[in-house]
């Protein structure tokens, strides 16, 4: 068996029930972070709390050599650990398909993910959510500025009235990188601001699922000069707003009246 169990948001203790209860009954556990991380907790508080020693594999680890993680499910119960939930973003289908091709049977014990931390935390409602986009480091994507599959996916979603959930570029073990690195939300607003509307709205997420979640909404060549602190940012440009997620930005997120006066009736 080969349990993909998500270990939710922010620490240790982010886990479910259920995904706690597997990590228990496992043979082996093997996990990733360079898709995402837990900004509250390491390796070494994975495996106090769990009572296991927990492989961490680097991207190479997962999706070129699989080997190992293949054959502890193939000889007894594995379980596959990643932050948020499993299947979200952070999504490993391949490495499942991998092992029902083998004959494996797999599970997914799902957790808080990202996009419904940015929905619950904001006001902005779930299913006004259009296509998300990734908004990576200048340096990653081979050109200046912001990519245009970028620009299009919030003026298509916008177009639409729908939100853009905009994940922030996450380097791990990268060879251009000392250590690793996470854009932050004021750069991404930045980069924005400059390439596309330094006038349009934006909604900062950061620390989802910490006890010092931050969220803050304003104009994005405001956001660009504010500090959110300690990874992992989110950020969200909103389409149409319904009269509550107005409210909402105003009184969760301190928009400025002037930033949600074109939203209103």
């Amino acid at each position: 068996m080969l349990t993909f169990v998500g270990l939710g948001l922010y620490d240790e203790r982010s886990v479910t029930v259920a995904g706690a209860d597997a990590i228990a009954a496992a043979d082996r556990a093997f996990a990733e972070f360079y898709t995402s991380k837990l900004v509250g907790a390491d390796v070494a508080d994975l495996e106090a709390y769990h009572d296991t020693d927990v492989e961490v594999r680097d991207r190479a680890g997962v999706e070129q050599d699989p080997e190992p993680i293949l054959a502890a499910a193939e000889s007894g119960d594995c379980v596959f650990l990643t932050a948020g939930d499993t299947m979200i973003s952070t999504t490993h289908v391949d490495l499942r398909l991998r092992a029902e091709e083998r004959g494996i049977d797999t599970r997914v014990i799902h957790a808080p993910t990202a996009d419904s931390a940015a929905s619950s935390l904001t006001g902005l409602q779930n299913y006004r959510f259009g296509k998300a986009t990734t908004l990576p480091f200048e340096w990653a994507h081979g050109a200046d500025g912001v990519p245009s599959s970028v620009v299009e996916t919030v003026e298509d979603n916008r177009q639409r009235g729908l939100h853009t959930l905009c994940y922030l570029d996450i380097k791990v073990d990268h060879p251009r990188v000392d250590g690793d690195e996470y854009m932050t939300a004021s750069h991404a607003a930045g980069l924005l601001a400059e390439h596309w509307d330094a006038d349009a709205l934006g909604v900062v997420v950061a620390r989802a699922g910490a006890p010092d979640a931050t969220v803050r909404a304003d104009r994005l060549g405001a956001l660009a000069e504010m500090d959110f602190g300690e990874p992992l940012h989110l950020l969200v440009i909103p389409g149409d707003l319904h009269h509550v997620e107005t409210d909402a930005l105003a009184g969760l997120a301190d928009a400025p009246a002037d930033a949600l006066d074109e939203y209103r009736d």
